[in-house]
């Protein structure tokens, strides 16, 4: 009996073992590049000098800070110089004070039109900081076979290359079939509500729906994913949700020399502790898991096998995801204690300790669920939680990465950058391309941007700087894409 048992139990596992390595014989990787085509001639340096002049103006946007209204007027005058086919050839308009939307009209107005959208704000920098940049913030520097400056990454660049590249095709008389817009919001930095915010609902009350929108979010990654040395480039087809919460203790004030028993900042301090220690559960959502199931052939064949039988293998896969900062916030709602505020003198007990909690949620994962998760979790009912200032938003639903338009792009990326690997998922963050959700068929977040393990510290930090070849391939990239969406 107990023989036969483990002749069966040996059997059962072969079985599952042949089921598993033919799952994963499925996901064997087809080699083969695209056919190259032939490359778009750019002048390079000539690239570099307009995007520089871009960088110089300091568009800043701050939160609860006034616009100054002389640096996007700057802005603007300098892209009506540098681009004069664009804005004789294309319909121009200013939306809520500072965001531009342009309309290329196509040949076939049955089609619906697709968005591009980038933004012209930057974010400040950090005070104290700028010492240690190699080349002054605003300087538009170009040294060492770059453009220095802020927002050269993040996104005045993207900006500026989708309208180099409207002007080329213009100038070869090229005009798209399907109606291309380009929309440029200007406060995206402090969440969009003047600027894309209006551009959206304008469209919308207009009845104009489009087919696809592409924003920024992603970029043509290396060495960042473990196992894989090829370039990476993920068209994400969603973004997290953006809320934070404000936690607030209060407690009886008083000489430090008589603590008290009900003292606000330990009472605060016990409720974040528990927070820390219960954060959200991990899951797999549906975009990441196609990200991985299109990776998984260019992996290593155990991240293959497990990959291949996610459902046998899950519990296993989180735990490897979670290992790794970036992977670790793909299946998480993620919890960071970003804020303290309590006290004004060290012998004085203060009457009120608060923190700000920021998260950023998950598609399908709601705020209030959020909330009361919070609630539950400090089990103190003297502590308010409640929704801090700013905007806050779940993540809209994720488009469709089998779509016609996701091919279309990722088609685009094989001509333009022919050794990248292309894959979905979400991006961590959120950008303009949520308040277009109501308005299209799909929603894509990718710009062609290379992005190595040394760029991580440069988005919003010190030395924001981009490569002169990679800029110009981005304008290469745009001049494909505008064929292919158009034609």
């Amino acid at each position: 009996m107990i023989q036969k048992l483990l002749l069966g139990a040996a059997a059962s596992l072969l079985l599952l073992l042949a089921i598993l390595m033919l799952r994963t014989a499925q996901l064997d990787a087809q080699d083969a590049l695209a056919p190259p085509i032939s490359r778009i001639e750019l002048d390079d340096m000539a690239l570099a000098e307009r995007l520089a002049r871009a960088i110089r103006i300091p568009t800043i946007t701050r939160p609860e800070t006034p616009i100054d209204p002389s640096a996007f007027a700057e802005l603007h005058g300098l892209l009506a110089a540098q681009f004069p086919r664009v804005h004789a050839q294309l319909a121009v308009e200013r939306v809520g004070d500072f965001s531009l939307l342009y309309r290329w009209d196509g040949r076939d107005r049955t089609l619906k039109p697709a968005l591009f959208a980038a933004h012209q704000d930057v974010v400040p920098v950090e005070p104290g900081t700028e010492p240690r940049w190699t080349h002054p913030p605003f300087s538009g520097a170009i040294a060492d076979g770059h453009v220095w400056g802020r927002g050269t990454l993040d996104d005045k660049s993207s900006l500026i290359a989708q309208l180099e590249a409207v002007e080329y095709l213009l100038a070869q008389g090229f005009r798209p079939q399907r109606t291309l817009y380009f929309a440029y919001g200007h406060d995206e930095e402090t969440g969009g509500a003047a600027g894309a915010a209006q551009i959206a609902r304008l469209l919308g009350a207009r009845g104009v729906r489009f087919a696809f929108t592409l924003d920024e979010g992603s970029a043509i990654t290396q060495g960042i994913i473990a196992g894989i040395d090829r370039p990476v480039a993920a068209i994400m087809v969603g973004e997290k949700g953006y809320v934070t919460f404000r936690l607030t203790a209060r407690g009886r004030g008083g000489h430090a020399s008589t603590p008290s028993a009900e003292a606000a900042i330990p009472r605060l301090a016990r409720a974040l502790a528990r927070l820390d220690a219960r954060p959200l559960p991990a899951r797999l959502t549906e975009p990441v898991a196609d990200m991985l199931a299109r990776l998984a052939p260019y992996m290593p064949y155990p991240q293959r096998l497990v990959i291949a039988n996610r459902d046998v293998f899950e519990p296993l896969l989180l735990r490897a995801l979670a290992r790794n900062d970036i992977t670790h916030a793909l299946i998480r709602t993620t919890q960071a204690m970003t804020v303290l505020r309590a006290g004004v003198k060290d012998n004085v007990l203060p009457t009120q300790a608060e923190a700000l909690i920021n998260y950023r949620l998950l598609p399908g994962e709601r705020i209030e669920a959020l909330r009361q998760h919070i609630i539950a979790t400090i089990a103190d009912a003297s502590i308010d939680v409640t929704l801090a200032e700013g905007f806050g938003n779940e993540a809209p639903p994720p488009s469709d990465a089998d779509a016609p338009e996701f091919a279309l792009i990722a088609k685009t990326v094989t001509e333009v950058f022919p050794q990248a690997l292309v894959t979905s998922g979400i991006i961590l963050a959120t950008t303009d391309n949520r308040h277009y959700a109501a308005i299209r068929d799909q929603g894509y977040y990718f710009v062609p941007l290379r992005y190595t393990p040394q760029e991580q510290t440069r988005i919003h930090g010190t030395d924001e700087r981009i490569a002169i070849t990679d800029y110009a391939d981005m304008v290469r990239f745009y001049v494909r894409l505008f064929e292919n969406a158009g034609g």
